[in-house]
């Protein structure tokens, strides 16, 4: 471990007396050694002491073996950190020192010397002892990190002992030890993969010959000029600045001042990179040098983007290679120099051409110092380069962190993603800056900071606190603002919108003609009224012109001149055809009127009047020919938007904005063809449908509207005198046009089921999807898994014509792999051990003349063959053979079946007379067969007596003995029954063969009997014993085996992955021709593996963890217990207590689960090394050969697959978990720990924060770790230090994958999130999946992400968790396979994709990080991807495990954080950029796939409101009465038609297609119905409508006002109740509020219009509204479990009432009090710009529509129609506020000290009150049905007000109002809250209900035989358990 050690001062520790907190340190000394032992101080050292943990390490590491040597260390420890930190100032440093202290005082009693007498002689005899026997003989012995720990522990001694012995006192013996170890210490540190400096016993991987030509490469440093070392940096130790340069890296390390660790890190990453890609393909005979195109390969690669940058800025590139020189050498140098920037470039790595600026002005440097002293540029000469050599911090210092300051400014002005996206810089803007030429004339380096800086604070304030926004302004946003508004979604998709509304125009005017068929259009007036689409189009364009100005102003600043003049011009063109459009078009109309008449007049001169228009036109349609043509031809269009011409790009200019991305983004012909052939066949379909169902029926009706004349209205009607009741026309079509918009997505639901199901069954999906299938295609697997998974050898290549022989080979390799999955299947105890043994697959059949099956085929295959010959009446043999050989399987069975025994038999004899006997029987049946004798030979009704002795031998053969003797005895009398059998019973003339041996027995005059002499020995060898237990299982396994195994789980997996055989996969290369790759897993602070008291810990229903699971899984559970409980593993108490854990862990979502998953990928490596190294030795034995073959073979495939594989998990909190207080961060910790222990090849990255003092002030610095797993201990092995703390700047989890992303290595990088997990025999399968990188479909590009399928494995635990693991799996199986084929608009989504490591890392990584914007960072790698030029593809042959949110409230949260994250997405550039870059059907594509799915999502609930708004509007005036009423529409029943049109459109069902499509094509279509009906039966549709409105809401919320922010879900198991009051502050805004709102509309809609309308029609056109309704209020409470149970229904009123009357305040939480919550909800409005607050409040006047129809429908206004009654309204209202008002302030004022006057007060009121209530029912004609009708009424009107409170909230706090608001809010908090919980209440009274929702909830694991009601109600079987 890197320490540093401290400076010697003058003077000791204080003196040792009592602390003040002794108290407090030694209970951390109690607690601390109770959960880790006394080894855990070095554990717990304080940041600012970090150089001391070694120390201590070591002194733990001895203790055993010299207790006082140990006390001696930990002394100088503490001498250490007292030097260090003498006050004590830093964090945890006084408690430490205190422990410490009080550990050496009992340490300095208890210890003596044990070698000499005295402490100085002691630790000199130690070090010696040391030296001789660990360094001196074992250095050669050992393995290098062995070594590393060892001479670890001397250098500590050696200082110890410096201090300890006075200096005259060391012995030159010691001195000389100590220079010898500080030599070979630098041989050996701790290493990642490659022990590069490691002497003596050479690693295997250090062998390899493609290590060894790498290495060689990289240390030819030939020719360099070696660069002066004297350096004058005052942290520099002068011995570690005058190491000679060994290699290219370090030489470029001495020019530039980069990092020790992240130049080791690079040097193993550039070696790995350079081997894996030399050994593809290549002999290995001659191998020491690396092919001449290995390096230009990886530069190409490496430099793509750099080349591209240079070429876009047209400035020459700086990669250049003089004539003469050493071209490999100077590519190396390049390449080095880049990896050296981004390895230490820390948050920039997300801005790549940032990078690219860095690298070129670095690599100038490097070209000048290698081959002249003049820059190429400006003439000026290199200075100093060589004479001052930088220190190890000049790169970091000098160029990183002023970029990094910046970017750590900009991210604090975010105000933690509150602030507009506007006022700040993110990610993209910073790096987009380097998109223009200026960044070359910048100063380098200081110019960086000078450029990017804000204006006016330029340098930080020291005292600035970390919070406070930075003063002074901004830099202008760089390309693009985000702005807050929902048109973005017409900017980006401005040729959509433009399409549909066009094409609604058309279709209007063609429906509108007399006949209204299509044929109309042919008609020339018609035709005419038709071109006017295209003056909607020109000011549609115009609408576009002007957003593209508007919303890109804050940008203007940093824009080109060139991209101003294009928007203004764009603006100037649409406005001018706005303008040239309608006036053509005007001259043309005859006979105009109003508009018309008026454009007409202004071109009443022109000639040619009647063409005029259609010249017009024709021009204004020229540039969209022109994209016609160039769609048609898209390698054109792609080269000419690439081009850098100055011939082109003005051309290119007015098409689109010269950018760096999304250029050329334009596919193949091929694949355009496919994906605009389907959105021909989608249009045609969804314009068709438009035109016949929801356009042309509404024409008529509203043509009678139109004509009629309502004068009758039943309210004060402002516009009375408007014609054709355009009111109503509005009112019916809005919602038509809303519909019109939003279908395209149920259009494209439709069509991308059926063609992904037809993709999916043309790719054998689903082929083999059970048992009975996988039985009758087995014999074909091992064939396919050969040619899929298996390179081809040699051997088989020469045998493909030798059909037995290559069968042979094939089940051989076969064999292995599938043993060793069905092995990792027990080893998860999804399967038993005797599914086990019926599923095992014999590793060699030459034994025997036929393949040998596994058991599970050949099941009662020899009972019925017994049963057949047994009843066989005919003497012909051939029948009987040939009904055996019609069963292939059955042949197989008998031909094994009688070789086996035959063998086992003759084995077990030793007497050759006996041998003999058996030999002559086996000929006799072998003669006979071949003379169709054997019927005539031998009798068939002897064989049933026969199988069972032989069944009773075989059990007796396998059992246990004590006495060998009885044993003997026992086989020996079977055996002889048998042969009697055999031989008197079965064949005819057995009795000759007796006679014939008889004699022989009389001539040798033996006594003894036959068969008495056998070799009972071989019971004990294994491979025989494997023999008996097959053959066994042959005899005796009856039909039941069909069924195995049982596990779904197991079946699934093994059927998939036979199914995945017989798909499209690339052939296996071979592992070291394979892409090497890595896995990176981000882990924050979830659950690494469950501990014992958190198993057993009780639930309020008092269930526990493990009880739960062991009713889930009880099949598992049975199988572990079997196999901790196996007396041959003999697991002790805490092994088992260990394994339970396991258990548990690895069936939730637990990082030890994904590691384990994970490390998969090492053993299926391990296990392809060994099988293409043993060749066809392999057949024999199995994969346990390996781990009994020779060390060099087993130490060659672990290399190879260090080679090829790595693993870094970024645990970003380990180091703070590490030195936490908290247990549960320090069992995060251990288990972490112990994870890298248990796995060798587990790499753990984290982010380090350490205090050290620099002139003497305390200051933080952050460092990126790498740690690997060493004996006890983490052993670090690199550290990288960052300019500042990574994790402040951007999004959490991109920030930590990216921090981690410097230590994987490989060309590939598979990105896994903590709740994944993975399977072996998938894993098999990763060579395969890595070679679709080297396919180039069609000639196109090679992929750039490769995607993956999941199994979403948490669908067992509920039927909640089934319907998300059912719309989960929909979506990343038949979605995802769609986007990629033939859409071509897959991105990355979180799932296990695979990286083109090198292209992502040179384009800014695997994700994007700004703040907020980026929210859903993974789709935004794909996006990312894409516009630089990426290739996304899909595969579906390798599926990897992932869990999912089980819960109501978590998939709630999960479905809220994805619509935030849809809603950032919507603002982003990147949207944008894809929706203007894209072709027309492409960008289709794009927006239903992503943001258009929750805007029509959206749009389906808009249309709820507008269609209720509209029926409230014609209720309230009485026009729906006059209209209905009118003779000419009662009688056509047009408006009923017209009406009933919506509920067409609210079957959601039709979003359900693609999961019913994809069940049926993997479990059968059958099975799909079944599913789909238990789905509606369980509710599903109540589920899915209730998330439709968790996305609406989250979404619009987002897009309006902001505050999107990461929801952590939680991924336990869900099986509490949750409070009514969670449930309240979850859903009040999101679904109650909105639930209640159309209640009123559709309560109001059937009350005032139910004496005209049929109750039937009304029921037809609201039940689905109804139905939305009911799920948006009650489906929380219906999916809760036990949430109708009375009793906890009257804990939750309880809870609830306290939760509301609790006040609020800083620092209570959301949870405690209904204040807190209620700020907390509106707190997105704090932050929301005037445009944001404008549209809430407009939003909210629709709220007094209510009152303003309901009060002239009062019996008490007389049908008065005067604006008065209104006024009226509110009048009454406002008396009702102020009265409430002045009682709430009399309470205050005067409930206390004047209590008598109040209550006089109080009465007095109450008085008034029943007075005026009095006189107006008796006076003016008040009626009961008049005050609820007022409560409808009012209620609205008092919620709009309080809306506009909030949002007005500073001008009601200014005029004193704010109170009455939150008290009127909370008053309508209660009335929901009762409203809502009167339902479950009078529910809870009947306990029926509460079983049928316990039923409902967890139908599924009631139907695979689990007890969730027991579980709930808590009622545990307690005897049950403690016999368990």
């Amino acid at each position: 471990m890197a320490s540093s050690s401290g400076t010697k001062k003058a003077g000791g520790p204080p003196p040792r007396t009592q602390s003040k907190r002794m108290s407090r340190a030694q209970t951390m000394l109690v607690d601390v050694q109770n959960e880790d032992g006394p080894a855990i101080d070095s554990e717990l050292v304080p940041s600012s002491l970090a150089a001391i943990a070694p120390i201590l390490r070591v002194a733990n590491e001895i203790e055993k073996d010299n207790p006082r040597v140990a006390y001696l260390c930990r002394f100088h420890a503490f001498e250490k950190a007292h030097r260090m930190d003498p006050s004590s100032s830093g964090r945890g440093v006084r408690q430490f020192k205190t422990y410490l202290l009080h550990k050496l005082e009992k340490e300095e009693e208890e210890t003596k010397p044990q070698l000499a007498r005295n402490d100085p002689k002691e630790i000199m005899a130690y070090y010696q002892n040391f030296y001789n026997e660990k360094i001196k003989e074992g250095q050669y012995a050992k393995k290098p990190e062995e070594m590393a720990k060892i001479l670890q522990i001397a250098s500590v001694l050696y200082d110890v002992l410096k201090t300890v012995v006075p200096p005259e006192k060391v012995d030159d013996q010691t001195h000389r030890y100590a220079e010898d170890v500080q030599r070979k210490r630098e041989q050996y540190e701790h290493y990642n993969i490659l022990p590069l400096n490691a002497v003596g016993a050479k690693a295997a991987i250090m062998e390899l010959p493609e290590i060894k030509a790498a290495l060689r490469a990289l240390r030819n440093v030939q020719n360099l000029s070696m660069p002066s070392v004297t350096t004058n940096a005052p942290h520099d130790l002068p011995e570690e600045r005058n190491k000679s340069v060994f290699d290219i890296l370090d030489w470029l390390s001495s020019v530039f001042g980069f990092q020790k660790g992240n130049v080791a890190n690079q040097r193993e990453h550039l070696i790995l990179l350079l081997a894996n890609m030399d050994v593809r393909k290549r002999d290995l005979a001659d191998y020491t040098e690396l092919r001449g195109s290995t390096v230009p390969k990886l530069m190409d690669k490496i430099f793509k983007n750099y080349w591209s940058w240079c070429n876009y800025l047209r400035c020459e590139q700086n990669t250049r290679t003089p004539p003469g020189s050493d071209k490999q050498q100077i590519q190396l140098i390049y390449i080095g120099l880049y990896l050296l920037i981004w390895g230490e470039a820390s948050n920039i790595r997300f801005m790549p051409e940032c990078i690219c600026y860095i690298f070129h002005k670095m690599a100038e440097d490097v070209y000048g110092i290698l081959f002249g002293n003049v820059r190429p540029v400006t003439g000026d000469t290199y200075h100093g380069s060589q004479t001052a050599a930088p220190d190890e911090e000049t790169f970091l210092r000098t160029v990183i962190t002023p970029i990094y300051q910046v970017l750590r400014k900009e991210a604090k002005r975010n105000n933690g993603g509150k602030a507009s996206h506007s006022r700040w810089r993110n990610y993209d803007d910073l790096n987009e800056y380097f998109w223009s030429k200026k960044c070359l004339s910048l100063k380098w380096p200081t110019g960086l900071k000078e450029e990017f800086s804000v204006h006016s604070d330029v340098v930080s304030p020291a005292h600035e606190t970390p919070n406070r926004v930075p003063a002074g302004k901004s830099k202008p946003k760089t390309n693009f603002v985000e702005a807050r508004t929902f048109w973005h979604l017409y900017r980006s998709f401005d040729r959509m919108w433009i399409f549909f509304i066009m094409a609604f125009q058309a279709m209007v005017i063609v429906a509108w003609t007399p006949d209204g068929s299509p044929a109309a259009l042919f008609d020339e007036d018609v035709f005419r009224s038709v071109l006017t689409i295209f003056i909607t189009q020109a000011f549609l364009n115009l609408l576009q012109a002007a957003l593209d100005i508007v919303l890109s102003f804050n940008a203007w600043w940093s824009l080109k001149i060139t991209q101003i003049l294009r928007y203004l011009l764009k603006f100037a063109v649409a406005a001018a055809w706005a303008v040239i459009l309608p006036i053509c078009y005007a001259s043309s109309v005859q006979n105009p009127t109003g508009v018309v008449k008026f454009f007409s007049n202004l071109t009443e001169n022109w000639q040619n009047q009647g063409s005029l228009y259609n010249y017009a036109v024709a021009i204004y349609l020229i540039p969209n020919i022109l994209a016609a043509l160039l769609f048609f031809l898209p390698q054109l269009r792609r080269i000419m938007e690439r081009s850098n011409s100055h011939v082109v790009t003005p051309f290119m200019w007015w098409a689109q904005p010269k950018l760096y991305v999304g250029r050329g983004l334009h596919e193949g012909m091929f694949q355009l063809l496919k994906y605009t052939l389907f959105w021909i066949m989608l249009l045609i379909c969804k314009l068709a449908f438009s035109y016949y169902v929801e356009i042309l029926p509404l024409v008529g009706p509203s043509k009678l509207i139109m004509k009629l004349h309502v004068d009758n209205y039943e309210w004060h009607e402002f516009f009375p005198n408007v014609t054709h009741n355009i009111g109503v026309v509005i009112a019916i079509w809005a919602p038509i046009v809303l519909v019109y918009f939003m279908d395209t997505q149920i259009w494209y639901s439709i069509f991308s089921t059926l063609f992904g199901g037809i993709h999916g069954a043309l790719s054998h999906l689903g082929e083999i999807r059970t048992l009975g299938m996988l039985r009758s295609r087995f014999e074909s697997v091992p064939t396919a898994f050969c040619r899929r998974l298996v390179p081809p050898s040699d051997a088989a290549k020469k045998d493909r014509h030798m059909d037995e022989s290559a069968d042979r080979r094939n089940i051989a390799n076969f064999s292995h792999v599938w043993n060793e999955f069905i092995e990792s299947m027990r080893a998860e105890d999804l399967i038993s051990n005797d599914d086990r043994d019926l599923l095992l697959v014999p590793y060699s059949s030459e034994d025997v003349s036929v393949v040998q099956w596994p058991p599970f085929l050949l099941a009662s295959k020899i009972p019925i063959a017994l049963d057949m010959a047994k009843d066989f009446k005919e003497k012909e043999d051939a029948d009987l053979f040939r009904k055996i050989k019609n069963d292939e399987y059955m042949l197989s069975a008998v031909v094994e079946c009688y070789e086996t025994l035959r063998e086992i038999i003759y084995g077990l004899l030793e007497d050759e007379t006996d041998k003999s006997i058996v030999r002559q029987i086996c000929y006799d049946v072998d003669i006979n067969i071949r003379q169709h004798q054997f019927l005539n030979e031998f009798r068939m009704s002897g064989m049933p007596s026969l199988s069972e002795k032989l069944e009773k031998f075989l059990k007796l053969l396998l059992s246990e003995y004590e006495s060998a003797e009885v044993y003997k005895s026992q086989i020996i009398n079977v055996l002889q029954d048998i042969m009697e059998i055999i031989l008197q019973d079965i064949m005819v003339n057995g009795y000759k063969i007796l006679e014939r041996y008889h004699m022989q027995i009389q001539t040798n005059d033996k006594k003894e009997q036959r068969f008495e002499r056998l070799n009972i020995t071989l019971t004990q060898n294994k491979s025989w014993r494997e023999k008996v237990v097959r053959l066994y299982l042959l005899l005796t396994v009856k039909e039941s085996a069909i069924n195995v195994p049982t596990n779904l789980d197991a079946r699934r997996r093994i059927t998939f992955f036979a199914n995945s055989l017989f798909m499209n996969m690339p052939s296996a290369p071979k592992v070291r021709d394979m892409i090497s790759f890595s896995v990176l897993t981000p882990y924050f602070k979830e659950d690494v593996l469950y501990s014992i008291d958190e198993l057993n810990q009780e639930n309020e229903d008092g269930i526990t963890t493990l009880f739960y699971l062991q009713k889930i899984y009880p099949d598992e559970w049975t199988n572990f217990q079997k196999r901790i409980n196996d007396p041959k593993l003999n697991y002790s108490e805490d092994d088992k207590n260990e394994a339970t854990r396991h258990w548990v862990s690895y069936r939730a979502q637990t990082l030890s689960r994904t590691v384990r998953g994970m490390m998969y990928y090492k053993l299926a490596l391990e296990l392809q090394c060994f099988l293409e190294s043993a060749g066809d030795n392999a057949f024999f034995g199995g994969y346990q050969a390996m781990e009994s073959s020779q060390g060099d073979e087993r130490a060659s495939a672990k290399a190879l697959a260090d080679m090829k594989f790595t693993y870094v998990v970024s645990c970003q909190l380990y180091g703070a978990q590490k030195k936490s207080d908290d247990l549960r961060d320090r069992s995060c910790y251990n288990n972490i720990l112990n994870l890298m222990i248990k796995y060798p090849s587990l790499r753990v990255a984290y982010i380090d924060e350490r205090e050290e003092t620099v002139n003497e002030k305390s200051q933080k610095f952050h460092y990126s770790v790498l740690l690997k797993g060493g004996d006890k201990y983490d052993e670090e092995i690199y550290r990288i230090k960052l300019p500042g703390p990574p994790t402040d700047i951007g999004e959490g989890k991109p920030e930590n994958q990216n921090h981690a992303i410097i230590f994987t290595r490989g060309e590939a990088l598979q990105t896994i999130d903590m709740n994944q997990d993975n399977y072996f025999e998938e894993a098999f399968k990763m060579r395969n999946v890595l070679e679709e990188f080297l396919k180039s479909p069609s000639g196109r590009r090679e992929p750039t992400i490769l995607g993956l399928r999941e199994h979403i494995f948490t669908g067992s635990v509920s039927s909640l968790a089934w319907f998300m693991s059912n719309q989960e799996t929909s979506f990343v199986t038949i979605s995802q396979r769609i986007l990629a084929y033939p859409l071509r608009v897959r991105f990355h989504y979180g799932h296990p994709d695979i990286f083109d490591r090198i292209f992502h890392i040179t384009r800014g990584g695997i994700s994007k990080a700004s703040k907020t914007i980026n929210l859903s960072e993974d789709i935004f790698a794909g996006m990312n991807s894409t516009l630089r030029g990426g290739y996304i593809t899909h595969h579906e042959y390798i599926q990897v495990g992932k869990g999912r949110d089980v819960g109501m409230n978590q998939i709630s949260s999960f479905e809220a954080k994805v619509a935030n994250g849809n809603g950032e997405q919507t603002l982003s550039r990147d949207v944008y950029r894809l929706g203007r870059r894209f072709d027309f059907f492409r960008m289709l594509s794009f927006y239903f796939t992503t943001v258009g799915f929750y805007l029509s999502s959206m749009i389906t609930v808009l249309t709820v409101y507008v269609f209720l708004y509209g029926r409230l509007y014609m209720v309230m005036s009485g026009l729906e009465r006059e209209i209905l009423e009118n003779p000419s529409i009662h009688q056509s029943k047009a408006l009923e038609q017209a009406l009933a049109t919506q509920s067409v459109f609210q079957l959601g069902l039709l979003l359900v297609l693609p999961m019913v499509m994809e069940i049926g094509l993997e479990k059968g279509f059958r099975s799909a119905l079944g599913d789909f009906i238990i789905m509606q039966l369980q509710l599903a549709s109540v589920f899915f409508t209730f998330q439709l409105g968790t996305k609406v809401h989250y979404f619009g919320r987002t897009i309006l006002h902001g505050g999107s922010k990461y929801r952590a879900t939680g991924r336990g198991f869900v099986v509490f109740h949750e409070k009514f009051s969670e449930n309240y502050r979850l859903y009040s805004r999101s679904h109650f509020v909105k639930g209640l709102e159309l209640v009123i509309l559709l309560v109001l809609y059937q009350v005032y219009g139910h004496s005209y309308r049929s109750s039937n029609l009304y029921l037809f056109i609201t039940i689905s509204m109804w139905f939305l309704v009911g799920s948006w209020l009650f489906a929380p409470f219906v999916f809760n479990p036990s949430g109708f149970d009375w009793q906890k229904t009257v804990d939750d009123w309880t809870d609830w009432k306290r939760w509301m009357g609790n006040r609020g305040g800083i620092g209570i939480q959301p949870n405690r009090s209904w204040e807190s919550w209620w700020d907390g909800e509106q707190e997105h409005l704090k932050f929301s710009n005037i445009r944001g607050r404008i549209l809430e409040i407009i939003l909210v006047l629709r709220f007094f529509i209510y009152q303003y129809g309901i009060v002239y429908h009062l019996d008490i206004a007389h049908r008065s129609k005067n604006i008065l009654v209104y006024g009226l309204s509110w009048l009454v209202l406002v008396t009702t506020l102020l009265v409430l008002k002045m009682v709430s302030m009399g309470r205050r004022r005067f409930g206390t000290d004047f209590q008598l006057m109040f209550r006089i007060l109080k009465a007095l009121l109450f008085l008034g009150f029943m007075s005026v209530m009095t006189v107006l029912f008796v006076v003016c004609g008040l009626t009961i049905s008049d005050l609820f009708a007022c409560m409808l009424a009012f209620l609205p009107t008092g919620w709009a007000l309080l809306l506009i409170g909030q949002v007005c909230r500073p001008l009601f706090k200014a005029i004193g109002f704010w109170e009455s608001i939150k008290e009127l809010a909370r008053a309508y908090e209660y009335i929901m809250g009762l409203l809502l919980f009167a339902p479950i209440a009078i529910l809870s009274w009947f306990p029926f209900v509460s079983e049928f929702q316990t039923r409902l909830l967890f139908n599924q694991a009631f139907s695979r035989g689990l007890q969730i009601s027991m579980i709930l109600a808590g009622r545990k079987d307690k005897t049950e358990t403690e016999k368990k």
